[in-house]
């Protein structure tokens, strides 16, 4: 049973935190209702540009909700209330990328629509989310799944492309938004994806595509 709960920056520090695992029981599962994401600030394109980079190195520093808020809203938020439409593209606006973030107390999936975390695990899985050894340190660690039943119009060998190439799009817009705050991050293809759709329980249709770690510089 997922209990829900309007969250504060104090309630849900632990999400990106690198403490140790939440040891909660199935039924204290929680639905985090996200601060409103942001409608204007940030550094002009140019200078973020100027900015991007991956790094692979983070410091021991936990990742507001607000902020968390902001990145997950600029990866892949609803940009365009009336008609659903999303900050990103996707093929024929399948909108089949979705974001699970990976912390310190769970994972968690972000529901898009209404702009909210929904817990899935209760474990950190970190460590679960790539071959670096950064990773099961970083403060989150966002894993990118896409749901093949979205492209199902795509001739067969094509849905992968599509996948990747949406997530694609996903990725970049969360390096924009890491250079315009001062974040570090790095987009990885180097995942365990059969070992991560299984810890998230994805159904048959989704699966694993990247991921990407988030977290301050460590210098």
């Amino acid at each position: 049973m997922l209990t829900r709960r309007t969250v504060n920056l104090g309630i849900l520090a632990s999400v990106a935190a690198a403490a140790g695992p939440n040891s909660a029981g199935a039924a204290d599962l929680k639905v985090v209702d996200l601060p409103e994401p942001w409608k204007d600030g940030g550094k002009p394109l140019a200078q973020a540009m100027w900015a991007r980079r991956s790094t692979r190195e983070f410091a021991d520093k936990p990742v507001p909700i607000d902020v968390l808020s902001n990145l997950l809203w600029t990866a892949c938020g609803v940009n365009r209330p009336a008609t659903g439409g999303r900050t990103m593209p996707s093929w024929r606006g399948a909108m089949d990328a979705e974001i699970f973030v990976a912390a310190a107390d769970g994972a968690w999936r972000y529901d898009a629509k209404a702009h909210r975390l929904i817990q899935v695990l209760d474990s950190d899985i970190r460590a679960e989310t790539g071959m670096q050894d950064f990773v099961g340190a970083a403060p989150i660690d966002l894993v990118y799944v896409c749901d093949g039943e979205r492209l199902r119009d795509a001739a067969v060998d094509d849905r992968r492309l599509w996948a990747f190439a949406d997530v694609g799009f996903v990725g970049q817009n969360v390096y924009l938004f890491c250079a315009s705050e001062g974040l570090a991050t790095v987009f990885r293809a180097s995942v365990k994806r059969e070992r991560l759709g299984q810890l998230l329980q994805l159904p048959p249709t989704k699966f694993v595509t990247c991921a990407q770690t988030v977290g301050h510089p460590k210098s």
